[in-house]
């Protein structure tokens, strides 16, 4: 579902409680159709269908991360200090250049949550990849290891036992 589904989540159609009483199977066939208004005194309530409504708060609780991962960027592209103990501390690791690629890779899947599902799986796929690049950057095991000029040393060919 995306949000361009919601854009008219409130000019969608009105109503009462009391059809809601008297038809129910009716109104739950609007429902699944696009989002409605239940209205009953000076109230109003909207029907949705339960997916719907978690892709919702998988919005609204992505984006604050996404925010938060932005502004961190942009801190850091500002010469301000974060430490490593902020969550996304790690961004430190990157110089000016890698951080502009990070925000522009964040932001430009982040505009395709108007359209595809699978952007918020994206946009944390992006993040969780940044952050184990950092990692990688500064573990010294691995620092090691890629600097390492040990000669390899080529396998031979396995010797065929079986006799035959």
């Amino acid at each position: 579902m995306s949000m361009a589904i919601f854009s008219n989540a409130y000019s969608d159609k009105l109503v009462t409680a009391t059809e809601l009483n008297r038809q129910p199977g009716k109104v739950l066939d609007k429902a699944y159709e696009h989002p409605i208004t239940i209205t009953r005194n000076d109230q109003s309530f909207a029907l949705l269908r339960r997916e719907d409504v978690a892709y919702l708060v998988k919005g609204v609780t992505q984006s604050k991360a996404v925010f938060e991962v932005l502004s961190v960027a942009f801190r850091l592209l500002l010469g301000q200090e974060i430490g490593y103990e902020h969550p996304y501390g790690w961004l430190r690791v990157f110089d000016a250049d890698e951080l502009q690629d990070f925000i522009k890779e964040v932001s430009e899947a982040f505009r395709l949550t108007d359209t595809s599902n699978q952007a918020w799986d994206l946009i944390d796929a992006i993040i969780y990849e940044w952050k184990e690049s950092s990692i990688a950057i500064i573990s010294p095991e691995l620092a090691a290891a890629f600097n390492d000029e040990t000669d390899e040393i080529p396998l031979t060919s396995p010797i065929n036992k079986s006799g035959g």
